[in-house]
């Protein structure tokens, strides 16, 4: 065993410990011998970026943790991470690329990703919250809360609350990793490279204060007596929300999702997604200054998505909203940073006027040593006033 695994004090990790009646539900379910499905929903660290392997990052080991846990019963793994992507990406794809998958366990990691003490990601991450606890087959939900190793830094003060209104189990990486760092017991570079995502060892110790919480689940499940687990009714009400939550019923929109109205100079990509993460597919792209592609959409809540790459210099666009041709937005795919392209999400319409809408795309702006077309991957739309 690593020094590290010695070092964490796993259980500091738990920071609410919640309702955990739907986890024994499943746990119970698991000990007959049924079939469950675990899943995941987050970002780069959850997609197990700089793991050296896929199953060497905590997501694929706390399914291990559920495979030898339950050995009786078919445990299933469903990893939607994609890297740089926050909350509100996260309600507007929850339905396609988790909830179809009908999973028993979810877990949802975002706080490295939605910026600090921010009320449009609080608003986000609630209506994620409540989308999956309104699944009609009541799935499980656990939420967990990596953090910076440079300052410690995550947007726990917007998503713990968050958790406590729900009754949500929640475990942290600043209590239990993140203080041993603080503390030079554990040097930063011995669990992370850049400060910001687990190595093999980090991943492991982000499993340890996750696994460590549903030992601890596991044990009250075995204790419970059958016939009192099953009258029960282990499902509490959804309180009323506490923000808007008006991002519940967003949906993200792709290429075979959407048609456009008008479309002069954007070409269709069908090109197969190979993954989850495999991100830039199934949009649209356009290299020529004057494109313009238009779509009709439904909501109070607008975002377009696009790509910022580092493959500079690239076209520059403008969105149009409802015809307002002097309060365009830029959508510039030039992306200063140097980490990678980013799957960028620009909100253009928050808490508007329920209703159509229409969304125009121009390009406005090339570079006659452009090295990438503008890629527009999605829309997302939806949402109560």
């Amino acid at each position: 065993m690593s020094d590290a695994l010695r070092k964490v004090d796993f259980e500091k990790g738990l920071v609410y410990e919640g309702d955990d009646s739907r986890i024994i539900k499943v746990m119970r379910r698991a000990q007959a011998g049924e079939g469950i499905k675990v899943a995941f929903l987050g970002g780069s660290i959850t997609q197990g970026s700089l793991a050296s392997t896929p199953q060497k990052c905590y997501a694929y080991r706390t399914y291990e943790w559920w495979e030898k846990a339950f050995p009786k019963a078919q445990i299933s793994y469903w990893n939607a991470g994609i890297g740089g992507t926050t909350s509100h990406l996260g309600v507007g794809r929850v339905q396609e690329e988790v909830l179809s998958q009908k999973p028993d366990f979810v877990i949802v990691e975002f706080s490295v990703n939605d910026p600090d003490r921010d009320p449009h990601f609080q608003e986000t991450y609630e209506s994620l919250v409540r989308r999956i606890l309104s699944a009609e087959w009541k799935p499980a939900l656990m939420l967990v809360h990596n953090v910076r190793y440079d300052d410690g830094g995550n947007a726990e003060e917007i998503h713990r609350p968050v958790g406590a209104h729900y009754h949500l189990p929640s475990v942290s990486m600043k209590p239990s990793i993140y203080a041993e760092v603080e503390r030079g017991t554990i040097p930063k570079r011995e669990i992370t490279p850049d400060d910001l995502h687990p190595n093999d060892l980090g991943h492991e110790l982000v499993a340890g204060v996750i696994t460590c919480f549903l030992e601890k689940v596991l044990a009250k499940a075995r204790d419970v007596e059958t016939g009192a687990e099953e009258d029960k009714d282990s499902f509490l009400p959804l309180p009323e929300p506490m923000t808007k939550s008006s991002y519940e019923t967003v949906e993200r929109m792709r290429n075979y999702q959407i048609t456009p109205l008008e479309n002069k100079g954007f070409t269709k990509d069908d090109t197969p997604q190979q993954c989850i993460a495999d991100c830039f597919k199934r949009g649209w792209t356009a290299t020529q200054k004057g494109a313009r592609i238009s779509f009709e959409v439904e909501g109070s809540n607008i975002a377009v998505q696009y790509r910022k790459t580092i493959r500079k210099p690239a076209p520059v666009a403008t969105l149009y909203l409802d015809g307002d041709r002097e309060n365009g937005v830029i959508l510039d795919a030039n992306f200063e940073e140097t980490w990678g392209d980013c799957l960028y999400l620009e909100t253009v319409l928050e808490h508007g006027k329920a209703g159509k809408h229409l969304v125009e795309i121009e390009i406005t702006q090339t570079h006659e040593e452009d090295k990438e077309s503008f890629y527009l991957v999605s829309l997302i739309a939806g949402g109560r006033v």
